[in-house]
């Protein structure tokens, strides 16, 4: 009977399919797209909202150079030990420096130097939410990859990645972690993950798959894409390249993989061959871009690991416990989810008795291993922090979308999870609302409130210097302009606060802004554990371990006003210091300085270093109020 039934049936004709595939792939591709549209308002008003201090990298590791880049070695931008040791790549900076090129090419010629300013800050930050919005869109068609078009597993993905506190934090930040978590993604939707295992194919005599990997330009495309993606992401935080260890060694070994393996011998010449030519694509690329950045031929990467894991430098910048990222990593970076995503890599484990595809599966199992070796791997390393395992965020997603799901949704299991988002009905809605309002809490106050001085500080510095010395807005600098030695001599503000502890160039902006602030700088020539480097003390803590004799050996002849500010900035911690420096009984009375606080913020509720707490403070020297007259 089957066979009868089989010899009567007629396929479908190409020219009837073709019209009904024709419109499903269209109707795809529109809804994508408005999908992606609406990501990228949401995280617009995301970016507009974050206005709060995170940590240094976000400015000195990305925006300083990428400033420079543009505006030369005269426009003012600090580079830290790491440029001048040649342990970072260019290719991130240089991303934001289109964005400065841009502004300065089509906007900077006929703009005023105020709006100028506003549109060069304003750039990094529209560069950094189109990367946010496709980070979080590739992790939405990656969940519609392993769950299917439509369904609500891929859909709540995409809800708890724009819902996610610490993506409402961080993502619209110009972190290199940012740009390394949107390269993964990207690099995870066009992996073909039919490479881990493919459904029985009824050839039961082999047990080699024949279900085609790379039949297709276009099979091959993506797949070069992935491996160019995930290259470039390598390049730019190489613990990176754990990642794809961890696929890459699942897909060769297939332990705990299911279905058959497609690794046949001309899939495995396509994949030795592409990974060897996307590779030495990638490698070139960044090879001939750091030689024009740094002058000479370097590897950044390998200097980034020599100097981070081998000489173990990072950890002057402190040192973790072994389970920090277990105890306080994941729930950070997840928060109120992290239930979820603990089963999800638990149930991971045993993902075939779901009921899923052959390679949902497998795609699960291989993210859940990625995420233990990254774990394990990090854990190592002495010096520790929440980002640095933030590409993992798409992983935790995908994983804690089944369950998430199945616990607030008429879906009763974690198979149906694939249902379309129509079957939808909801359950335990107040532990729900619970849970949307928390996160509504803490990403709220992280990016508006905690920490907001740093920022507000520079731009009032900014301000001041447009009020007092409108004439000295150019930016670039001018080649041919006229010498003001009364000017040169001016430093307009000095931080008293710990390194790094605020924007530099990137908001203040103007070359002629002079200022300084303290250095820490890490011991680069000491070994590992020596004597000299537990003795070595940067200039920050040299400043915070004897405060007025700091300021003692700081100015130290006997001319007044040497080098003067003519704004001091610093927590409110330093003020007494600051006051008995310019006593008129004090060390610093040759000046006749009359400290006045002229500006001040609070800076949140509590603070990681004792150093910053308190409100932040500018105080007005007032010296060169009568040196020098206010420009017209």
């Amino acid at each position: 009977m089957s066979s009868g039934k089989k010899s009567t049936a007629k396929a479908p004709t190409v020219a009837t399919r073709s019209p009904l595939k024709s419109r499903v792939a269209i109707l795809a591709i529109v809804e994508a797209r408005e999908a992606l549209a609406v990501i990228f308002a949401v995280r617009l008003v995301n970016a507009l909202c974050v206005r709060t201090f995170f940590q240094p990298d976000e400015y000195f590791q990305a925006l300083e150079p990428a400033w420079r880049m543009v505006f030369g070695e005269d426009s003012g931008a600090w580079l830290t030990w790491e440029w001048q040791h040649q342990i970072r790549s260019s290719l991130h900076p240089a991303v934001f420096a289109f964005g400065y090129w841009l502004v300065e090419n089509f906007f900077g010629p006929g703009i005023a130097p105020k709006a100028k300013a506003k549109w060069l800050i304003a750039a990094p930050k529209i560069l950094q939410t189109g990367f946010a919005s496709l980070s979080d869109w590739y992790s939405w068609r990656l969940a519609e990859k392993l769950y299917g078009h439509g369904s609500v597993a891929a859909w709540s993905v995409l809800l708890m990645t724009l819902l996610n506190p610490w993506q409402w934090y961080t993502a619209t930040r110009t972190f290199s972690n940012c740009f390394e978590t949107t390269l993964t993604a990207m690099a995870l939707y066009y992996w073909p993950w039919e490479l881990l295992g493919t459904e029985d194919d009824g050839n039961a005599g082999s047990k080699y798959s024949t279900v085609p990997l790379f039949g297709t330009w276009n099979q091959i495309n993506r797949f070069r894409l992935s491996l160019v993606l995930a290259a470039f992401a390598v390049l730019l935080r190489p613990t990176n390249i754990l990642i794809w260890l961890a696929i890459g060694t699942l897909t060769l070994t297939r332990a705990t993989l299911g279905g058959k393996s497609p690794l046949t011998r001309s899939n495995l010449l396509v994949i030795y061959r592409e990974v060897l030519l996307c590779g030495s694509f990638v490698l070139g690329l960044s090879l001939l871009a750091d030689r024009q950045y740094y002058g000479e031929w370097t590897f950044p990467p390998l200097t980034f690991l020599h100097v981070n894991v081998a000489q173990d430098l990072a950890a002057f910048y402190g040192q973790n416990d072994w389970h920090y990222y277990l105890s306080q990593g994941i729930p950070l970076l997840c928060t109120t989810i992290t239930p979820f995503v603990l089963k999800g890599l638990f149930k991971s484990l045993d993902a075939e008795k779901s009921n899923w595809p052959v390679t949902t599966s497998n795609a699960l199992k291989a993210l859940t291993f990625t995420v233990f070796t990254n774990i394990a791997s990090l854990s190592f390393v002495s010096h520790k922090e929440v980002r640095f395992i933030t590409p993992l965020l798409p992983a935790f997603h995908i994983l804690a979308a089944p369950h998430i799901t199945s616990f607030f949704t008429s879906v009763s299991d974690v198979a149906a999870s694939a249902r379309p988002a129509s079957t939808l009905g909801w359950k335990r809605t107040p532990l729900l609302a619970g849970g949307l309002l928390v996160n509504a809490v803490i990403g709220g106050y992280l990016s508006y409130f905690h920490a907001a001085a740093p920022v507000q500080v520079v731009d009032f510095l900014r301000a001041e210097f447009e009020t007092v010395h409108p004439k000295h807005l150019a930016l670039p600098r001018p080649t041919n302009a006229t010498a003001d030695h009364d000017f040169e001599q001016e430093l307009f503000a000095l931080f008293l606060t710990p390194c790094h502890a605020t924007p530099w160039r990137s908001h203040l902006v103007y070359p002629d802004l002079r200022a300084r602030a303290l250095a820490c700088e890490p011991p680069v020539d000491t070994a590992p554990k020596s004597l000299e480097r537990r003795a070595y003390r940067d200039e920050t803590r040299r400043f915070f371990d004897d405060q007025l004799g700091f300021l003692r050996d700081l100015w130290p002849g006997d001319r007044p006003g040497e080098d003067m500010a003519r704004y001091v900035v610093g927590y409110e911690g330093v003020g007494p210091a600051l006051r008995r420096y310019f006593d008129p009984a004090g060390p610093g009375a040759r000046h006749k300085v009359q400290l006045r606080e002229v500006w001040s913020a609070w800076n949140g509720l509590f603070t990681d270093d004792e150093r910053k707490a308190g409100r932040l403070v500018v105080w007005a020297t007032g010296y060169y109020d009568y040196v020098l007259p206010v420009e017209p």
